[in-house]
């Protein structure tokens, strides 16, 4: 498959790197201001807060995921980036596959990842130590908006979700994640980018041209963020 001409593929992390640099536009400015004399010195010497990394760390998990579905996906249709209607967040790909669309969340972080599972309650996903399942109620909120789109344009057409983790620096690798099997999280696989692209290159029920049509009705509904 190719991408057709008829739809905006989008920017893997254009919003999130517009983002880290308006946060970093605004931190330096804002310095300058209160230190008219040193505050060019200052900024050339500080370091920018945590927060403000965080943008460029996910916007950069984003272009490696893409970069991923790429090189080892070529007969898959992707869309990155998508503004969610009616909210903030986006989804950071979309993957239109024979199997069915994917929703794929692009995480990087630091740590160990794994899946507890108590006796008593829901699964917890834990990464570095820390509680990190609210990521997974996004993920649900982009599923079920995807899930509700194509029930009206393409009822019948499978969606799955799933996290998909690089490694800290950015490199197409495996992140914390255990080798010899895969973790899940209320039905979402969390994987790594050659995982993501063996699932993505499964047969399915998707044809060329259907797939092709689903994508273009997705990118109009899911417009580029």
């Amino acid at each position: 498959m190719s991408d057709g001409p008829d739809f905006d593929a989008g920017t893997a992390g254009a919003s999130a790197r517009r983002e880290g640099e308006r946060r970093r536009a605004n931190r330096e400015l804002r310095i300058r201001e209160k230190h008219p004399l040193t505050g060019g010195m200052r900024v050339a010497l500080g370091k920018a807060p945590a927060h403000e990394r965080a943008w460029e760390t996910g916007a950069a998990g984003e272009e490696a995921v893409a970069e991923s579905l790429t090189r080892r996906c070529p007969g898959v249709l992707a869309l990155h980036d998508r503004r969610m209607p009616g909210r903030q967040a986006n989804i950071d790909h979309l993957a239109i596959a024979p199997s069915g669309v994917h929703v794929i969340d692009a995480k990087r972080y630091k740590g160990k990842i794994e899946v507890l599972k108590p006796l008593f309650g829901k699964p917890k996903l834990m990464i570095a130590g820390r509680n990190k399942t609210r990521l997974v109620e996004g993920l649900t909120r982009q599923v079920d908006a995807v899930r509700t789109t194509l029930a009206e344009i393409a009822p019948g057409t499978p969606v799955h979700g799933c996290f998909c983790f690089i490694n800290p620096e950015g490199l197409l690798a495996a992140s914390d994640l255990p080798m010899l099997r895969t973790l899940s999280i209320d039905d979402y696989a969390l994987l790594y980018p050659r995982k993501l692209a063996k699932r993505l290159n499964r047969p399915g029920p998707l044809d060329e041209a259907e797939a092709t049509r689903v994508t273009q009705e997705l990118a109009a509904r899911f417009p580029a963020a």
